[in-house]
This record gives structure tokens, C-alpha cells and sequence, in this order.
């Protein structure tokens, strides 16, 4: 597999930092990057103030590190969920398009070093008066990123509805099931050719390297009678994207530092807290119910991605 080297000292700043546009007034938001939004009127204002203090967070650590070491790659991380339009209808596509806006606007900050329209129209709507400072805007000019990483584990269908006449992105009401693709235990839509897509909608809109930093099937394993684990599911899961990748690489053009999967051991998940969902490659024996002595054992996934290793992705 073709792919860019990793050409120098990589890091990144913060962890999916777009998952917070999941906003909803309904209920209190904890996000990957740690943000709690309280329930309230003024509340999705401060999801998005707090969201603007990480941004320039991320841009004034940025300049730092290029300080430090100008060969420095340092990136962002977003989590990268396309958002496709569940028919032909304009409608659904200019919703679709609406929502990726809402959703990716932290890669246009990070990657173009300022706010896009799109989202100072949404302030302006809403008639916010934002915590945004010139010397903010400076920073954040200055402390551009230099690649993008991503997490990537399935894609989204939405749906335009007559009350939603501003074309709001309303995830928890609009998003519907996609007919064209089957979905994990955790009802997550599997979707291998939507990371090619991806990598090439990243590239088309900054023209920056990209780094798969997270891709995995959270799935309910088995264990055998003989203590082993198959899942063949997740082999096949990551055999497709890990095509998929190679197609955007070769065929599409884009630059890939590198991929790693989500993840190699099974671990507490950060958002749920549980165990019995399993992404990794090494079986950790511990369940929900706290139950177990956290032994390892290797699944099959597991030699059959030592393989992948050893060949550079070239035997899948």
C-alpha cells in the first residue's frame, strides 16, 4: 500500500473535539473533549463558547510545539461521521449539507485558522454575543494545524422535516436508518466505503495530509469452550475499510500519514463505562457486572492483524 511516511514527530490536541455539535437542549452534554454543557436556555451558546476556547487552546499549542521543533507535525482529531442525504429530495441534501457544516466547522477552524461563515450567520441568528476576541482570532490564524486526524466507525442518513425551517442539524430527531448498509450490535451503520469518501471530502476541503487515528467494530464477543475468540466480523469490518483506504490512497490521491485501529485491547469504554462492548484485538477478561480476573487472550483478529503489519496492508 502506497501511503505518505511519517516524515516527522507527530501529536495531536484534542480528541474528537466535534462531537459536542451532537447539541441537544433536552439534555446535559458530555463530550469527548470533556465540555458539560447545563441544561438551559443559554446553554447551547456556552457549548459553543467553550468549543471556541478549545479551538484557540488547540491553535496557541500548536505554535508552541512549532516553536519548540519546527519538523513538529501537529494536528487536530475530529470525529468523522459524513452525513449523507437520506433521499434526492433538495431538502435532504441541503439539510445533509447543513449538518456537515455544523458538524466539521471545528476542521475549518483548525485547518483555515477562522471561523466560516456558515457558523457566524448561526451566532448572528441566534443572537449570541460570543466571547471572541481579536487577539483570539490571531491565535488562531497563527496555530493552523498540519494534518488531520480522524476517528471513522460508520456513517449517518438524515431527513428534512417541515419544522426544521432553518435546516438546523438535529441529530437526535432527524438522523434515519440507511437501507443500504447493515449495522453493528451497537446499531452503528457499517459503512467501509463512506471512509474513502471521507478521506476525499477531507481532501478536496483543506488539501492536508489525513491520519486514521481510530477505526474499529464495537461488537459483543463470544468465548469458546476452549477459551478461544472468533470474530470474524471484525476481521472482515476492518479488511473492508482498510480497501476502502487503500482506494483513496492509490485512486483518489489522498495523502495518508498513517492508521491505527480502534483499539488493541479491550478496554472501559469512555462514553458508556462498560466493558462487554469490545473493539480490541486482545480479549480482556473483565465484564459490566465487574466480574473476571482481566486475563488477556488473543482473538483471532489478532494474528490475522499481525499479518496485516508484517505486510504493510499489502495481505489483507
Amino acid at each position: 500500500m502506497s501511503a505518505t511516511a511519517t516524515r516527522s514527530p507527530t501529536g495531536s490536541t484534542f480528541n474528537e473535539i466535534n462531537n459536542q455539535a451532537n447539541y441537544h437542549d433536552e439534555f446535559a452534554l458530555l463530550t469527548d473533549s470533556g465540555i458539560v454543557a447545563k441544561d438551559g436556555e443559554d446553554s447551547e451558546r456556552l457549548m459553543y463558547q467553550a468549543a471556541h476556547y478549545e479551538l484557540v487552546a488547540s491553535a496557541k499549542a500548536v505554535a508552541i510545539g512549532h516553536a519548540i521543533n519546527p519538523r513538529f507535525q501537529i494536528g487536530c482529531m475530529i470525529a468523522m461521521v459524513p452525513i449523507y442525504p437520506a433521499s434526492c429530495r433538495p431538502q435532504d441534501i441541503l439539510l445533509a449539507h447543513k449538518a456537515m457544516e455544523k458538524r466539521f466547522y471545528y476542521a475549518d477552524v483548525h485547518a483555515l485558522g477562522a471561523y466560516p461563515s456558515n457558523i457566524r450567520a448561526l451566532w448572528q441568528r441566534r443572537g449570541w454575543e460570543m466571547d471572541v476576541t481579536d487577539d483570539d482570532l490571531k491565535h488562531l490564524t497563527e496555530g493552523t494545524v498540519d494534518y488531520i486526524g480522524l476517528s471513522y466507525h460508520m456513517s449517518k442518513a438524515i431527513k428534512w422535516d417541515e419544522d426544521n425551517s432553518h435546516y438546523d442539524f438535529r441529530e437526535w430527531k432527524d438522523v434515519v436508518r440507511n437501507p443500504y448498509l447493515s449495522a453493528s450490535d451497537r446499531g452503528w451503520e457499517v459503512d467501509p466505503v463512506g471512509l474513502r469518501y471521507s478521506l476525499s471530502w477531507l481532501t478536496d476541503r483543506y488539501g492536508l495530509p489525513l491520519f486514521v487515528v481510530e477505526n474499529g467494530l464495537g461488537a459483543y464477543d463470544k468465548v469458546e469452550a476452549d477459551g478461544e475468540i472468533h470474530e470474524q466480523y471484525r476481521i472482515d469490518y476492518l479488511r473492508e475499510h482498510i480497501e476502502q483506504l487503500k482506494l483513496a490512497v492509490d485512486e483518489d490521491g489522498v495523502d495518508v500519514l498513517g492508521y491505527t485501529p480502534w483499539g488493541c485491547i479491550d478496554l472501559v469504554s469512555a462514553r458508556t463505562g462498560e466493558m462487554d462492548k469490545r473493539y480490541g484485538f486482545v480479549y480482556a477478561n473483565k465484564n459490566n457486572r465487574g466480574e473476571g480476573n482481566l486475563h488477556r487472550s488473543c482473538k483471532d483478529s489478532f494474528f490475522w492483524y499481525k499479518h496485516v503489519i508484517e505486510t504493510n496492508g499489502e495481505e489483507l
